[in-house]
């Protein structure tokens, strides 16, 4: 088991402190990449860069397989089968990405803002299924779950489509294409 805190430095840190991302990789996978964890860190910082996320929050992100996120999503959610990325908020909000409450954080060092379990094994399959690199999908699947943990979501149909309005424009400033 793998676990890592990150907090790097980028070109523009002037204007954005990064947020603290705590990953835990809990399998074996050999990614078809230098490093997952870079790539999670690029998605989430341009997230809540972009969305003007208090930069002394954190996010914890686990790397499972297939019967790992089976066995959350069972348990959370009552669905039993594996999926590919689950996000658990800690917040609510009013919409998308307006805190309900704004955080306090004079308090804590930290605040949460969620948690977010990726599934390696589905990483790879959807892939190759959707004949993209496993950076892209990684990169896609960690900024779709910080979207959800902002407060957007995918049930309704007009909700969708923000959300996927939304996905495309941060992977386009990511630059990370299919």
């Amino acid at each position: 088991m793998k676990r890592s805190r990150l907090k790097k430095p980028r070109e523009d840190a002037d204007r954005f402190d990064y947020m603290n991302i705590y990953i835990e990789n809990e399998t074996d996978t050999a990614f078809a990449m230098d490093s997952a964890e870079t790539v999670i860190s690029a998605a989430v910082n341009c997230v809540a860069e972009d969305k003007n996320i208090p930069d002394d929050m954190e996010v914890n992100v686990l790397i499972t397989d297939l019967d790992g996120i089976h066995q959350i999503n069972n348990d959370t959610r009552g669905i039993d089968s594996p999926t590919d990325v689950l996000s658990f908020p800690y917040f609510e909000f009013e919409e998308p990405g307006i805190f309900a409450e704004e955080p306090d954080t004079e308090d804590e060092a930290e605040i949460i803002l969620g948690d977010i379990v990726l599934c390696a094994d589905k990483i790879v399959s959807q892939a190759q299924e959707y004949g993209h690199s496993q950076e892209r999908e990684l990169a896609f699947l960690t900024v779709h779950s910080m979207l959800h943990l902002l407060g957007y979501d995918h049930i309704e149909e007009e909700d969708g489509v923000v959300m996927r309005s939304e996905e495309k424009r941060i992977m386009e400033k990511l630059g990370i294409s299919r």
